[in-house]
This record gives C-alpha cells, sequence and structure tokens, in this order.
C-alpha cells in the first residue's frame, strides 16, 4: 500500500537533490557533505509532509471546535518560525554543526578505551529482532528519559529560565510544539541522542522516533479539548498537557509543574506528578500577568528577541 507513496517521495526527494541542492554543494566546494546534504534533503520533505499533515487535520479542528476561542490569532505566527525552522531541518543542521565534532572525539575516546556501549538488545537478546516492537520499546525508553528531562527543566533555576519560553504562549495551538529557545533544545536533542546511541538505536530508526513523537506533541498542544476518553490514561491528551500549560498549575508546587510526560501519563503516575482534571484553563506563566497577580513580564515577541531574552534569563538565574 505504501509503496507506491515511497516511490513518489524518492522521486521528489532525487529530483529537488540534482536539482538545487546538489548544484549548491558543489558552487559552494561541500563535496564533502554530498552524502549528509542528500540525507537533509530527505528531512526537510520529510518536514513537509509533516506540517501539510498537521495543518489539514488540526487547523480546522481549532477553527471550529476551540477548546479556548480566541478572538484573533495574534502573536502565533512565531511559532510558525520555529515549526518550520525545526521540521524543515535548519536546526538539524545546527545541532549536526555543533555536536558532531564532540560526539566524533567522544566515539574515539570510547574506541581507544575499549569500551562497548551498552545496548538494549543485550539487556534483553532478540527483542530488538520484531521491527515495530524495537520501535516501540526504543519510543518509551526515550519516552522515560524525555519525563525527566522536563522535570529538570522546570526544576533548575538556570534551565527553565530558558524553557520558560516555551510555555510564555498565551495562545497554545498546535505550533507551540516546536517554541523552544534554541539552546534548550540543544541540550535536549543531546541527551536524547547520547541515550539513542547508547541503547543501540539505528539512525534510520532515530529519524522516525523523532517524527513520531513531535507528530504526537504536536497534536497534544493543539487548542481542542480531548481527553481520548479511557485511552487517555495511556497517551497524553490535548486537555491533560494544557494542564502542564495552565497559569499557577504547570510550574508551580512541590514538584515544580504537573503532567511532565511527553507522550505516555504512565511516567506522571508512577512519579506522583499527574493530574486529571478536564477545565479548559488559561496557559502561560504567572509572571507575565499584571501585578498584583505577576510580574507583567516580558517573554519576547519575535523569534530574536525571546532568544536574546532567554539567554538573559539564564545568565540571571546562574548568578
Amino acid at each position: 500500500m505504501f509503496g507506491p507513496l515511497q516511490d513518489a517521495f524518492d522521486a521528489a526527494q532525487t529530483w529537488l537533490f540534482e536539482t538545487a541542492v546538489q548544484p549548491l554543494v558543489y558552487r559552494f566546494g561541500l563535496m564533502a557533505y554530498l552524502e549528509d546534504a542528500y540525507a537533509a534533503t530527505e528531512w526537510f520533505l520529510l518536514g513537509l509532509v509533516q506540517i501539510a499533515v498537521l495543518y489539514a487535520l488540526l487547523r480546522p479542528l481549532e477553527k471550529w471546535f476551540p477548546a479556548e476561542p480566541w478572538a484573533d490569532r495574534h502573536g502565533t505566527g512565531v511559532d510558525i518560525v520555529y515549526t518550520l525552522l525545526h521540521r524543515l531541518g535548519g536546526f538539524a543542521l545546527l545541532v549536526f554543526a555543533l555536536l558532531t565534532p564532540l560526539t566524533d572525539a567522544i566515539a574515539r575516546l570510547l574506541r581507544e578505551a575499549d569500551y562497548t556501549p551498552l545496548q538494549l538488545d543485550r539487556l534483553w537478546p532478540g527483542v530488538t529482532d520484531v521491527p515495530v516492537v524495537s520501535f516501540l520499546l526504543y519510543l518509551l525508553v526515550l519516552d522515560f528519559v524525555d519525563y525527566w528531562i522536563h522535570r529538570g527543566q522546570h526544576r533548575f533555576r538556570w534551565w527553565w529560565a530558558l524553557h520558560s519560553l516555551h510555555h510564555s504562549q498565551r495562545k497554545m495551538s498546535f505550533w507551540t510544539d516546536s517554541r523552544n529557545h534554541l539552546l534548550d533544545d540543544l541540550i535536549r536533542d543531546a541527551i536524547r541522542a547520547a541515550v539513542a546511541l547508547a541503547i543501540g538505536v539505528a539512525p534510520g530508526q532515530f529519524v522516525l522516533l523523532v517524527i513520531a513523537s513531535k507528530m504526537l506533541q504536536s497534536v497534544h498542544h493543539a487548542n481542542v479539548p480531548w481527553t481520548y476518553g479511557p485511552a487517555g490514561a495511556l497517551l497524553v491528551s490535548p486537555i491533560f498537557h494544557r494542564r502542564h500549560h495552565a497559569i499557577g498549575y504547570g510550574h508551580e508546587g512541590l514538584r515544580y509543574g504537573c503532567n511532565f510526560a511527553v507522550l505516555f501519563p504512565l511516567w506522571d503516575v508512577l512519579f506522583g506528578t499527574a493530574q486529571w482534571q478536564r477545565e479548559v484553563e488559561p496557559t502561560g506563566i504567572r509572571d507575565q500577568l499584571p501585578a498584583p497577580e505577576g510580574q507583567a513580564r516580558e517573554y519576547g515577541r519575535g523569534f530574536w528577541a525571546q532568544q536574546w531574552l532567554g539567554l538573559k534569563r539564564m545568565v540571571g538565574a546562574a548568578a
């Protein structure tokens, strides 16, 4: 069934690479990165498909059945910029440029020390033989890691200074998932990639894991009142995640918030951070509110302002 779709995608990738990407690679003398450029072309096309599917499915639902009605969508446009940057491969190229020398150096040191990374298949022989089983298991393991990364983003003041940008959106939509400080994303992606390598995830499978996770996270941020009914106990729903973004709940309390799970609420249940209220609550951060409720703090309206203010908050938190 997927054969014709795969053939069409491969044809589109080849055409785009040969007509646009490859000439640029040769023009700037970057032939050593030809294979990486071909992979980047695939990532770009996959991103286009993701954005098209999400927009076609979720934009009408947000318009017709909103969880929180808005008079206008002013202020959501910058989230589209973040989504395009992340889904079309721009951020992936940045991560590649910054982390490749570091990971290569670490891999070389490990080889010299005769260290063999711990792989999941060694702990449970044969578990990765069935592709669907291994995919779901890797997804579960990486989601467990994501849960604790998310707890750290709220627990450590310097990290929250960066992550708070994500929570500062008062009009949360399916575009909001990618609204993150670049340094915050870099730290998170580096940790996830290191864990994926450690448990034996193949590069191609890791791409599919990232795509599946990001697609679901976009749905979780959508401005729709879905709870998923009984299935909401198994998969994070938009209402469950909205509680995490709610003013007064998402970053406050003894555990610095609630509902930290990225995909599976299991982790919130196990570690006592789950809240199952179904009310549709305003999103944002308390210090954004005007006095006396808050401090009228400004998180920036444009991309560069948001990135700069995030760095200033981080330096202030570390001082």
